[in-house]
């Protein structure tokens, strides 16, 4: 194990270590997912075991998301409620705050909530057992998070302990393409490729336990440098033994290659769901958003991607309310979103993010108004997302069950194209790939039958 911490150690070598109760609260991305699951890792060898509930934990570590307004209001409310648990907890009780909004506001937080510990950015988690010991010590260091990130994966556990059959696995992280809107270039920095074997390692070591499923991330994951690019990545991981399905998320339009696209139509293992935001549907709004494409752009490169794989699921993300956006302009954002037809999307309301190019941009659109254009895009595609799902009665789709259900005798699984499915089945099944057929599709998810010889 590779772990760079100078912990002292004060129980006797033949003592057991004591049991130590870790609450990780994750905001945001997958991306941040995958980081609070290896922080869980790195902290793992001190005899932290993770809990569900922070009232009586000895470390609480919130791992924080910088994109929107109120993810960053929540940590702070979070913040208020967890120095009244440290008050009442005897022995007191470790707080930490992790990620973008670290990065971002690491002062600040400390300035506001003196109940905060420590403060690490999203490059430097791997020294959390260093930095605890110095918080023990001395209270309210805050470390600089100004970290390589092959520092960060260097330093991290070989060994991971995956929670299902289904696992993400960080690839790329940072972002050069500076959306107006985005603070992630500032808080994760620029784009940056994990080296292939390195990956490849960590996905055989994953199936090797038991998982099925990875997926890919980055913050901008297309634009993976690696030898042969994303495409040559996952080419190279379908073939692990037991890796039967590969995803990769979020995308960025520029960096669709050719290579990528053309393994969507020849790996098997490549799931057909893709995301792929576009932010908007006008030229003029997508210029200010600096998205270096056009709908025209966008729209011929889902017809590309669909010619090479027809039954693929496109999924999206959108902003309304851009500095600057107007009533036609919104207007082109739903008939795009017309044209493409989603089977699913994320759709937010413009959030004014200090230190980005918007927060200064003239035209700040009236919050009635923005509010007013999300509740139409919403619907819109709520819509198209129910459509795409009760387009699947009938079909015999395969499923990875993952996990019991809420019912006595169910089972949920995925879909090819993300979706939950819930099916009567027994617990036998679970960690397997099973053809369903689908009865019904609701919002949110399907329910269906098993096939008679997986019965």
């Amino acid at each position: 194990m590779r772990l760079r911490a100078r912990v002292p150690i004060t129980r006797g070598m033949s003592e057991p270590a004591p049991a130590k109760r870790l609450y990780i609260k994750t905001y945001g991305c997958q991306m941040n997912v995958y980081d609070s699951e290896r922080m869980a890792d790195v902290l793992a060898p001190l005899g932290y075991g993770v809990t569900d509930d922070p009232t009586g934990a000895d470390l609480v570590v919130l791992n924080t998301c910088h994109i929107r307004e109120k993810a960053t209001e929540k940590v702070y409310s979070e913040l208020g409620q967890l120095k009244r648990l440290k008050q009442e907890k005897p022995g007191g009780m470790t707080i930490a705050v992790a990620g973008c909004v670290a990065q971002a506001e690491g002062e600040e937080i400390m300035r506001r909530q003196p109940a905060v510990d420590l403060v690490v950015g999203p490059q430097a988690y791997h020294q959390l057992p260093e930095l605890i010991a110095r918080a023990h010590r001395a209270r309210g260091e805050r470390l600089s998070a100004d970290f390589a990130p092959d520092e960060k994966f260097d330093a991290l556990p070989a060994v991971r302990n995956p929670a299902g059959v289904s696992a993400f696995l960080t690839v790329q992280e940072g972002c050069d393409k500076f959306c107006t809107f985005c603070v992630v270039p500032y808080t994760r920095g620029g784009e940056w490729s994990r080296p292939a074997e390195a990956i490849e390692a960590e996905a055989r070591a994953l199936a090797e336990k038991g998982v099925r499923e990875v997926t890919l991330l980055g913050q901008n994951v297309n634009a993976y440098q690696g030898v042969g690019g994303l495409a040559g990545l996952v080419r190279r991981l379908a073939t692990i033994p037991g890796l039967d399905r590969i995803r990769y998320t979020t995308s960025h339009p520029r960096d669709m290659d050719d290579a990528l696209i053309a393994a969507h139509g020849e790996v098997e293992a490549l799931m057909p769901y893709l995301h792929l935001p576009v932010q908007a549907g006008s030229d003029k709004v997508l210029k200010a958003m600096n998205r270096a494409h056009t709908a025209e752009s966008y729209l011929r490169l889902i017809e590309r991607i669909r010619a090479a794989r027809p039954d693929i699921a496109i999924s999206g993300d959108f902003i309304v309310g851009f500095p600057g956006e107007r009533d036609a302009d919104f207007e082109a954002t739903l008939q795009l979103v017309r044209e493409v037809g989603y089977a699913s999307a994320f759709s937010f309301k413009y959030s004014r993010r200090p230190g980005t190019p918007a927060a200064a941009m003239m035209g700040q659109v009236a919050p009635e108004v923005a509010d007013e254009r999300l509740r139409r895009l919403q619907a819109l595609l709520d819509e198209q997302q129910q459509a795409f799902n009760a387009a699947q009665a009938g079909r015999t789709l395969p499923v990875l069950f993952e996990k019991t259900g809420r019912h006595a005798g169910q089972l949920v699984g995925k879909s090819p194209y993300l979706q939950a499915v819930h099916v009567t089945a027994p617990d036998r099944l679970l960690g397997r790939i099973v053809p369903v057929t689908i009865e019904r599709g609701a919002k949110n998810s399907l329910a269906g039958i098993l096939e008679l010889e997986a019965a």
